[in-house]
């Protein structure tokens, strides 16, 4: 079983991937083979959180296998409403993570104005995703540290950033790796025989990713069956606290 931790409904305005529907996306897992999908939408990236967060809504009710993902923001400005708030209506709306884009949306998330909103994550367990592009290691491993309940996953590595990942994963407990756009030769192998399959998490980055890339990455990998099973859909179950809806 697949479960996709990293995927996104809505259209991208600068690529040519489809229109962002959830019959493409429901298309699009059939076609790869993957049960669920945790969804975000573009909208709460590219234009306001708050909007896409509710569009998000509208878009998956009724659908079992699109888990819906907000964008959080810091309180700052008050346009996602405190964090306690935040964090209550999310779960009341069955949203099982949380995904943060510091660098686009112009704030710190290891400072000072993001931290209440972190700390209640941590306290309602809901798991924290991004690009590693978005934050940069120090601030990862610097929320990792200040939050140890909170389990944060770190998406789009991209080529040769192993050796900037690896001091945090080591330093780390709550960090885990996506798997999309892991492009380093033999960097899953390597990151499961160094940590252990339990650090890294099936996401595809689609529809901006090929799903075959994140698919082929795992299914053709040197693991073995108990840490591909792990990394399809076992860690991201235990991470959402949640048992797979779909076979």
């Amino acid at each position: 079983m697949l479960i996709d931790a990293d995927a996104l409904l809505g259209r991208h305005p600068r690529r040519d991937v489809g229109e962002g529907t959830v019959a493409e996306a429901l298309a699009r897992m059939d076609r790869f083979g993957i049960a669920e999908a945790v969804v975000s939408h573009t909208l709460s990236w590219l234009h306001d959180p708050d909007t896409g967060n509710h569009r998000l809504l509208d878009l998956v009710e009724g659908e079992p296998r699109l888990r819906p993902c907000w964008v959080l923001l810091p309180d700052t400005c008050g346009e996602t409403g405190a964090p306690d708030a935040f964090v209550a209506a999310a779960a009341a709306a069955g949203v099982v993570a949380v995904r943060a884009y510091p660098a686009d949306h112009g704030y710190d998330l290891a400072g000072r104005d993001a931290a209440p909103m972190l700390r209640a994550l941590e306290e309602a367990a809901l798991p924290l995703l991004l690009d590693a592009a978005q934050a940069g290691w120090s601030s990862i491993e610097s929320i990792a540290g200040a939050h140890p309940g909170l389990p944060v996953v770190v998406g789009g590595l991209g080529y040769r950033v192993l050796r900037q990942a690896a001091g945090v994963l080591a330093r780390t407990a709550n960090v885990h790796v996506g798997l999309a756009n892991l492009s380093s030769h033999c960097g899953l192998e390597w990151l499961v025989d160094r940590y252990g399959p339990h650090r890294v998490v099936f996401g595809t980055g689609a529809p901006a990713r090929d799903p075959a890339e994140a698919v082929t990455r795992l299914l053709w990998s040197e693991l073995d069956d108990a840490a591909v099973a792990a990394i399809g859909s076992g860690n991201v179950r235990g991470l959402l606290h949640d048992e797979a809806r779909v076979a």
